[in-house]
Order: structure tokens, then C-alpha cells, then sequence
């Protein structure tokens, strides 16, 4: 037989059973739909992360109180938690001590929380807003630029003058139809008079990067007080090839502002764009792993199910496999076709999850604000591992049918 009439007879023969076709796909469906679900996402969220770490700008590194995503064990949070908070006289002696190494030292401190609003007028905007004190190096520091207006000086610092630059969101709802510049907005029962626009940042992670107001870091302190807050200090290595230099004379500056002796470790820590990817990979990985260990479990059940269902229809059709045999019909050829049907049914299940998976995934990631991917990679691997189980669970039925003996099974009733 030629293999197109193989494979038209596999396929009518699927035709025949349409709800057991459907139903067996289902498992195969599901347990592709998982892994290619969870993939997509994480694929489109990684791309976002690299992407939008950008914020962190050019060979920037960045000390902190706590690592990235440290452990939420209660040891080790009480460990990180408890240690001394960098207050703004840390931040300014370190600035002292980096002045001859550095071109940029941007401190920040930030409203934790999650009430700031903003109001002009009869004005005002949603709480929630991204609300701190930086100085004139935020800017380079987080790759924001100035629309409108101007950027902060060192003698707005300095002076603690109460000046506020504003995210385009802010400028849309307080003034949606005249200029910011020179008034005055309220945040937190404090006055500030507008000297300059961040320009539009778009979204990144899921959250506006527009929603955001700063005013001199030094009066920040002044108005809401400095316990209990902790700044985070951006520096920017001269260069890529003085990058390691300017970790090392960071981290002895920093222990000396921290008073610590040689046998003591470190309390603090030092952020980069190395270290926050590497900080979502880790629970990337987790994520993916615990995706393959479900669809795992969900493909060899499917596959236990395509076996079942090619040995019912093995049993079902003896009879006609015993006149195919009768009339010169050879093993191989019946082998082929039992296969072909077993791989059909494998691979359309699979190339549905395929669909639905890219779908689910990229639906979430349009939710978090991240771009849409195709991850041709696991799609093919996908399309590979369904040929795979059609293949495996399907020979022992195929090589059953082919097996048979003719005049036996022109005898089966």
C-alpha cells in the first residue's frame, strides 16, 4: 500500500470515533498546555525583567539593607531585618569618602507606605503613589529624563528647598489642561512647588513608572523623618573595564561608614543588574521545574490513555485487520497505519495545548504589562516529545494488530 492510502485509512479511522479521539487528545492537550503555559509567561516576564532593569543604568551598582528576594525563613528575615538601617549620614559620609572614584552617587529614599497621594486644588490622584527623596544623580541613576522644567541642583539639596519633580501621570490628573511648573502640589499634608515633568516612562513589571514624585532627599528627612527608613544608594563605575575596581573600593568605603572589623561580615548589600536577573531566575527555574514535574505526570497519563485506547480499537477491529491480511495486505503496513493514528492523535492534542498554552501565557504577560512572545523553542520540543509519546505508547498496540494471524482473526467475533 502506498502511504497516502496509509494515511488516509489512519486518519478515517480516527473520523470514525470523533468523542474518543477528542476525549484521549484531552490529556495530551492538558499536559502540553501546562509546560508551553508556564514557559511563554516565564519567557515574556524574563525578557521584561532584562529589559526593564534598565532603571539601574550603565555599570551601576547599588547597596541596599537587604538582598534581593532574600528567604522568607524566619531566621534568615529576622537576620536581614535586624540589621542597622543606612541612614542619610551614612549615605552622605560614603558620598565623602567616594568623591575621588565615582562620577555618580544618587541616594534615594522612599514612602514605604503605600498612601502617598497627591492633590491641587480640587484635584487628586489615586494613592499608591511612588513617593521619595533622591538628589540631582536620580536622573542618571534610574534613566529617567526631564520633560518639562528642570532637575534638582546640589543647592536644593543642600538647602532642603521644598521643590517636587512629577511623573507624566501626575501631570494628566492634576493638570490636565495648564502647566505645572511653579505650582504648588500637597502629598501627605506637605507643600511643594513643581520645578519640573519626568518624561513618560511606560510600565515595567506590571506597575506605571509615571506614578512617581521626588523631592530633595534632604527635606524628605525634614518633613517625614528619617527612623526606621533606609536609603539606597545608585553608584556608577566610571567604566565597564573599572567596574570591579569600584565594587571593591565601594564595599571597603561602605565598612568603614558602617564601622566594621576585619572579622565582621558585611551588613549590607550590593545590587546589580547581574544580581536582580539572577535573583528572578532563580524562582524562574523554580516555577519551570514545577511546571515539567505536572505535565510530566499529565503526558504519561495521556500516553497510558493513547495505549488503552489503540488496544481497544486493536480488539475492535480484528476482523477487518484479518481481511486486510487475506487479501495481501503487509505487517508493515498495518503497523504504520495503527502507528500514524496513535502519532495523529498525540500531535493534534499537542498542537492544541501548543495554542492554548501561547495564549494563557502571553495573556498574563499583556496582564503584568510584559511583551508578547512566541517561545519557538518549547513549541518545537513540544511538537518532538507528542510525536514521542504517539510513537512509545502506540508500538505495542501497532506491532499487536500487525502481529495478528489472519485466519484467527477472520474467525473473531
Amino acid at each position: 500500500m502506498k502511504i497516502s492510502e496509509i494515511l488516509r485509512m489512519a486518519l478515517g479511522s480516527l473520523g470514525a470515533n470523533k468523542l474518543r479521539s477528542s476525549l484521549t487528545m484531552l490529556g495530551i492537550t492538558i499536559g502540553v498546555f501546562s509546560v508551553i503555559g508556564v514557559m511563554t509567561a516565564v519567557t515574556a516576564l524574563r525578557d521584561s525583567v532584562e529589559s526593564g532593569l534598565s532603571f539601574l543604568g550603565s555599570n551601576i551598582i547599588q547597596i541596599g539593607k537587604t538582598p534581593v528576594g532574600f528567604s522568607s525563613d524566619g531566621s534568615n528575615r529576622r537576620r536581614f531585618e535586624n540589621r542597622r538601617d543606612i541612614t542619610l549620614a551614612d549615605a552622605q559620609r560614603l558620598v565623602q569618602l567616594l568623591e575621588s572614584h565615582t562620577e555618580v552617587v544618587c541616594l534615594k529614599l522612599f514612602n514605604r507606605d503605600g498612601i502617598a497621594q497627591a492633590t491641587y486644588e480640587n484635584r487628586k490622584t489615586t494613592p499608591g503613589l511612588t513617593f521619595g527623596g533622591t538628589d540631582e544623580y536620580f536622573l542618571i541613576a534610574n534613566q529617567y529624563s526631564i520633560a518639562t522644567g528642570r532637575n534638582f541642583t546640589k543647592a536644593d539639596t543642600d538647602l532642603a528647598r521644598p521643590v517636587i519633580i512629577i511623573g507624566q501621570s501626575i501631570v494628566s490628573k492634576l493638570f490636565p489642561s495648564e502647566n505645572p511648573l511653579g505650582k504648588s502640589v500637597k502629598i501627605l499634608g506637605k507643600t511643594y512647588q513643581v520645578i519640573g515633568t519626568f518624561a513618560e516612562r511606560g510600565s515595567s513589571f506590571g506597575r506605571s513608572q509615571d506614578d512617581v514624585l521626588m523631592i530633595p532627599i534632604t527635606r524628605f528627612v525634614i518633613d517625614f523623618g528619617g527612623a526606621r527608613r533606609t536609603v539606597n544608594i545608585a553608584i556608577q563605575a566610571p567604566s565597564q573595564e573599572r567596574y570591579n575596581e569600584t565594587v571593591d573600593k565601594i564595599i571597603t568605603a561602605m565598612r568603614i561608614v558602617r564601622g566594621l572589623r576585619p572579622e565582621q561580615d558585611n551588613d549590607f548589600e550590593l545590587l546589580s543588574n547581574d544580581s536582580l536577573i539572577s535573583a528572578f531566575a532563580k524562582v524562574a527555574d523554580a516555577i519551570s521545574a514545577g511546571a515539567f514535574v505536572i505535565s510530566g505526570i499529565a503526558l504519561l497519563a495521556a500516553g497510558v490513555g493513547i495505549m488503552n485506547i489503540m488496544l481497544v480499537s486493536v480488539t475492535e477491529r480484528t476482523k477487518e485487520i484479518g481481511i486486510r491480511k487475506a487479501i495481501g495486505a503487509r505487517k508493515v503496513s498495518i503497523l504504520t497505519q495503527f502507528l500514524i493514528e496513535s502519532v495523529a492523535i498525540s500531535l493534534a492534542g499537542g498542537l492544541v495545548g501548543i495554542l492554548l498554552g501561547v495564549g494563557a501565557g502571553n495573556g498574563l504577560a499583556i496582564m503584568l504589562k510584559a511583551a508578547v512572545v512566541f517561545p519557538w523553542g518549547w513549541a518545537a520540543a513540544g511538537v518532538v516529545v507528542c510525536c514521542g509519546i504517539g510513537v512509545g505508547f502506540g508500538f505495542y498496540p501497532a506491532w499487536k494488530a500487525a502481529s495478528l494471524d489472519p485466519i484467527e482473526a477472520l474467525r473473531y467475533e
